[in-house]
């Protein structure tokens, strides 16, 4: 077994337990928050993202009334590197929701320094709302569209005009029964609160 991660598994066990000593509800609060980073993660990176941990060192855990929050560090594999990253939460005790969920990845600049990549809030982001309305879009742009396809591994987040959140994206799709497949292009806007889809496009 690989030697970091096995250290790794017993310091989140090491502090998990810990916490929940001191307080059930933060030991609930860690794990409910990191499985919705992990979630996020994996939603917005796609199959590009693989083998998600988290640093059980490097978590903090702050309460305020029946909100906790919580911080920390996690790494996850992609292709042959491996992508640092810091992320924050909030769980409700009462509800037992999170909230607030942000992952922010750490960007090589060859000189030995980090620093923070563009990444908002996506507690209520969902790609595959962005996906089933460009799906909608084409359906109406091709009356005879069949197999629809997008491509998770090209999923890319980005700034887009008046605080929103711009997703793009790639797939394929036959304009016909018995057509060839034609690859095609896409991009929604999401305001940046409610995650609610904003404008689609698409282009092929």
């Amino acid at each position: 077994m690989n030697t970091w991660h096995t250290t790794f598994g017993i310091a989140l066990g090491l502090v998990t337990a810990v916490a929940s000593a001191a307080d059930p509800n933060h030991g609930k609060a860690a794990v409910r928050c990191e499985d919705a980073v992990s979630d996020t993660i994996v939603q917005t990176r796609g199959k590009q993202a693989q083998d998600v941990q988290f640093i059980g060192t490097k978590r903090a855990i702050t309460s305020d009334g029946d909100d906790i929050g919580v911080k920390g560090e996690g790494r996850y594999r992609r292709a042959a590197a491996t992508v640092p990253f810091t992320y924050s939460c909030a769980f409700n005790v009462k509800t037992g929701g999170t909230s607030g969920v942000v992952f922010k990845e750490a960007a090589d600049t060859g000189s030995g320094d980090t620093k923070a990549a563009w990444q908002p809030d996506l507690t209520n982001v969902s790609p595959q709302a962005c996906e089933t309305a460009v799906a909608a879009l084409l359906k109406d742009q091709h009356p005879r569209v069949s197999g629809i396809a997008f491509r998770a591994d090209t999923r890319q987040l980005q700034p887009a005009p008046n605080a929103r959140i711009g997703l793009e994206g790639q797939g394929s799709l036959q304009r016909a029964p018995g057509m060839n497949a034609n690859a095609f292009k896409y991009r929604c806007e999401f305001d940046a609160r409610s995650g609610k889809v904003l404008a689609a496009k698409a282009s092929d």
